[in-house]
């Protein structure tokens, strides 16, 4: 029997469970890692679990059974929903974000459980199941299946570093963070033990909370939660969406700390696209499921029709609330750097400001940002700077504007701006945190300069070469799929 074929067999019998947390910020980086896994394990089962609201926007009909059917997508991933108790979706301004965190931790472990358990019957058992963050309660469910588990790290290897050593006291870390926080000093110098000199402002935003009363505390109780089981005896094995030449500080000092942390990324699906003969590395989707639908695709054409880098690409991400302030700020730089831009702007992200004119752009409600990042036209990337996006920015060559506002994105932005060199971070008014329009032109004539666009150049490449085959994290993938198949 050919090698090929012997391993096929050998992966036969292994089902992974990857189960996520029903944001577009986790959903898409849980699909790329469903079909890295396949590849990585030819004939092994791969499924996604995430709630039944997220699937009813990607499926439409076919999800209207709700928890415990099975849906596959056009790149052939299997969907297997639980529910959350919020099935027919969360809405931030009528919902309780702390209340959804308990509800979903009683009601998802009773019906991802059923989701095991139904797996099992139709003669599919899962064999291991990977969670991503927010629902630390997965890794019960799975255990009292005697389903070993992982936990997938959607954030840079820098951000984990920072919550294990504040958790645990490093070096008096957490002295430090809160001395800083107390004294509202965003660039107060912070040492985080084995990472580079960073300030407060470059740490999880979640760190500087001082106050059980403050309405994010369940965010960084569910991090605590991360870290409570990290280096224990059943501690997961931790799969991150990085890349050892990206992060090689943060890697270390997690592995000097006593954490199997495993760098698999960028875990892009272009990526592994191009690697499989798409285009010679342009960029293509192979699927259009998507939280957020798009209200047409003219941007493309639009694109198609200027000058290469030209365009200068803005988007704050899936979440972010902009403020007639800021949209008005944004317009009035735009138009005074003469240069044309796409602007991603969705109108439940608009707070006040629907009334606010936009000219001298292309606005649209949704885009495909791999495609957009990808083309020819895009000079440009001004970003929040939430993971996916930094990474598809990175593996894009695109060099990046970054204006984070909160968790992981100040790391982000120091990565891309201090220690890639790929971009530029900007400064906002001290007053209401609003990029203004001064500021935002002088940082896109310092991300596009020879420099910075040259440097983002040079990270496309090793990025690239970090997923290839024989590139650091392909191997790391394998080296976990052959243990996995070793035990």
């Amino acid at each position: 029997m050919p090698a090929m074929e012997e391993e096929a067999v050998a992966n036969e019998a292994h089902h992974f469970l990857v189960v996520t947390y029903p944001a577009q910020g986790h959903i898409n980086p849980a699909r790329h890692l469903a079909r890295r896994l396949a590849r990585a394990a030819p004939g092994a089962r791969v499924t996604i679990s995430s709630a039944v609201s997220a699937c009813r926007k990607m499926f439409g009909d076919a999800a209207a059974a709700g928890a415990g059917g099975e849906l596959v997508d056009e790149g052939g991933v299997r969907y297997a929903p639980y529910s959350d108790g919020y099935d027919d979706g969360f809405d931030r301004a009528v919902h309780d974000s702390a209340s959804y965190m308990t509800q979903v931790r009683v009601v998802g472990a009773r019906t991802l459980a059923a989701v095991i358990e139904g797996l099992r019957d139709a003669g599919r058992p899962v064999t291991r199941v990977v969670y991503t963050l927010q629902i630390t309660w997965v890794a019960d469910v799975a255990r009292d299946h005697g389903v070993p588990v992982a936990l997938y790290w959607i954030q840079p290897a820098a951000v984990l570093a920072a919550y294990l050593h504040y958790f645990r006291g490093t070096g008096g870390v957490d002295r430090d963070i809160a001395a800083a926080a107390a004294a509202r000093d965003r660039m107060a110098p912070v040492r985080v033990p084995g990472l580079p000199p960073l300030r407060l402002r470059d740490l999880p935003s979640f760190l500087a909370i001082a106050d059980d009363d403050d309405p994010y505390a369940f965010v960084l109780d569910a991090f605590r939660d991360i870290v409570a089981v990290l280096g224990r005896g059943d501690s997961p094995t931790v799969l991150a969406n990085t890349f050892d030449a990206m992060e090689p500080e943060a890697v270390a000092s997690l592995r000097q700390h006593g954490v199997d942390v495993v760098p698999v990324g960028p875990v892009l699906s272009f990526l592994d696209a191009a690697k499989s003969g798409g285009g010679g590395g342009a960029i293509t989707t192979t699927t259009s499921n998507d939280l957020f639908k798009q209200n047409d695709t003219g941007y493309l054409e639009w694109l198609d029709a200027r000058p290469a880098g030209s365009v200068v690409y803005i988007s704050f991400g899936s979440l972010s609330t902009m403020s007639r302030r800021q949209i008005a700020e944004v317009s009035r730089g735009m138009a005074a750097s003469g240069r044309p831009f796409l602007w991603v702007l969705r109108k439940d992200n608009r707070g006040e400001a629907d009334d606010v004119a936009i000219a001298g752009g292309v606005v649209v409600e949704w885009c495909d940002q791999v495609r957009v990042l990808g083309h020819p036209a895009v000079g440009c990337f001004v970003t929040h700077c939430g993971w996916n996006s930094t990474l598809e920015a990175v593996a894009s060559g695109v060099p990046a504007v970054c204006v984070p506002q909160w968790t992981d994105q100040g790391t982000n932005a120091w990565l891309v701006a201090e220690r890639l060199g790929a971009g530029v971070r900007a400064a906002v008014s001290e007053v209401d945190g609003v990029l203004e329009a001064g500021e935002l032109r002088r940082c896109i004539d310092a991300a596009t300069s020879e420099a910075v666009r040259a440097s983002a150049a040079a990270w496309r490449e090793k990025a690239r070469a970090a997923v290839a085959d024989g590139g650091s994290s392909e191997k790391n993938l394998q080296a976990y799929v052959g243990k996995i198949r070793a035990n």
